[in-house]
């Protein structure tokens, strides 16, 4: 197996941190994947990092540990910590209570630069969400995603079939934008029928993580 894709884990003592005892870390979304920003731990942040399961990072500016949320609310509760193949820079997993940025928004990185693309992947854990809120607060009569769920999982497994019917027909007449168009309609009805059978995307990810191939190094 690739060492880059070794399950061995590393302690803290293994990090390769700088001169002035700091290393970055990417604080990421676990279930949308959407970056929420890059800051910096010292060896008192990570270690308190993995025994309390929140963000805790080194503030440069203040020369002081600084638990994220403390003031806000705004907490991340972390699901795991990978480090890079050199151990010189950490991806932090959490799950966010509340915006990221200082700014209020989500995440710290939504300027975008020119010719940049919006994150596709992070749209379906936004469906996912905006699914969920449907199903708890909104009125059938005035949401579609609401009355859906109100007719029962049949009735929505039956709009599944018909939006998958729609994709192979799609696909079958070489019509590309139409294939793109009800690809998005089966997924937005794949995600409702998730919500009716109390299945999360992230137990689908986890399937489909199970089921890879390890990559062997070339020889």
């Amino acid at each position: 197996m690739n060492p880059s894709e070794s399950s061995a884990a590393i302690s803290v003592d293994d990090v390769a941190f700088d001169a002035q005892g700091l290393v970055p870390a990417v604080i990421q979304d676990a279930a949308s994947g959407r970056v929420l920003t890059v800051a910096f731990m010292n060896r008192d942040a990570l270690a308190r990092t993995l025994s309390e399961g929140q963000t805790w990072l080194w503030s440069r500016s203040r020369g002081e540990l600084w638990h994220k949320g403390a003031t806000s609310g705004n907490t991340q509760r972390v699901r795991g910590i990978i480090a890079d193949c050199d151990a010189d820079a950490l991806l932090v997993l959490v799950d966010p209570d509340g915006p990221a940025c200082h700014t209020g928004a989500r995440t710290c990185f939504f300027t975008r630069l020119a010719g940049a693309q919006a994150e596709p992947f992070a749209a379906l854990a936004d469906l996912s969400a905006t699914v969920a809120a449907r199903a708890a607060d909104a009125d059938p009569e005035h949401s579609y995603t609401a009355s859906l769920l109100a007719r029962g999982i049949d009735t929505v497994c039956k709009k599944v079939g018909e939006e998958a019917t729609e994709v192979v027909l799609a696909a079958k007449g070489n019509e590309r934008g139409q294939v793109i168009y009800e690809s998005a309609d089966l997924l937005y009805h794949l995600t409702v029928l998730w919500q009716a059978a109390g299945v999360t995307p992230d137990e689908v990810a986890a399937e489909l993580a199970r089921r890879q191939t390890p990559v062997t190094p070339a020889s």
